[in-house]
């Protein structure tokens, strides 16, 4: 007799069988399915409950949520000090006013440096960054790093040209600070 035939099926035939009478046996005992747990009247006022929410509320909330995607570059342009905020606010209305075509533009612009602004005015930063930079050094709450760098920023537009009065007054504060706290530091130094 040939070893490799064999007669009675094996182990794993004898399950497979097995399996397939259990899944059998429950497909033909299952009971029907139901799409909803309501039915009649109840489904049809339940319909119409959604419908006016979905009528109602889904455009308002597409409308805010397409006004602040679009009032975005705005915001970054605030939050940057870009110094023309002014003009990257205007595109962002038009951009509404145009279905979001322009909106682009005023993201790429919020993002930019404004080279030809600094070669022209000596400064990347808008007159509120420099408002907001007295504001704290009157507070002292500028740390040394901050203070050295809106006194290099200051020099560097007086290098270019006359100061506008209120810069001018602010950089003469700011060389008293720095050497007020130069002073202070030689002195805790020496001691």
């Amino acid at each position: 007799m040939n070893r490799t035939l064999r007669s009675r099926p094996g182990p794993f035939w004898r399950g497979a069988c097995a399996r397939a009478a259990v899944l059998a046996a429950t497909l033909g005992t299952s009971a029907p399915g139901h799409a909803s747990f309501l039915s009649g009247e109840a489904l049809d006022t339940a319909a119409n409950v959604v419908a006016w929410i979905v009528l109602l509320f889904v455009p308002i909330l597409v409308i805010v949520l397409f006004w602040l995607v679009h009032v975005l570059p705005e915001k970054i342009a605030h939050k940057n000090h870009h110094p023309q905020f002014q003009a990257i606010k205007t595109l962002c209305l038009l951009s509404l006013a145009f279905g979001g075509l322009l909106w682009p533009l005023a993201w790429l612009w919020a993002y930019t440096k404004p080279i030809g602004y600094k070669i022209a005015y000596g400064t990347d930063k808008a007159d509120d960054y420099f408002r907001e930079q007295e504001a704290r050094l009157r507070a002292d709450e500028l740390r040394d790093e901050e203070l050295i760098r809106l006194r290099s920023e200051l020099d560097g537009m007086r290098a270019g040209g006359k100061l506008p009065t209120h810069l001018e007054q602010l950089h003469g504060d700011v060389t008293a600070k720095a050497s007020q706290r130069a002073g202070a530091v030689r002195t805790s130094q020496g001691a």
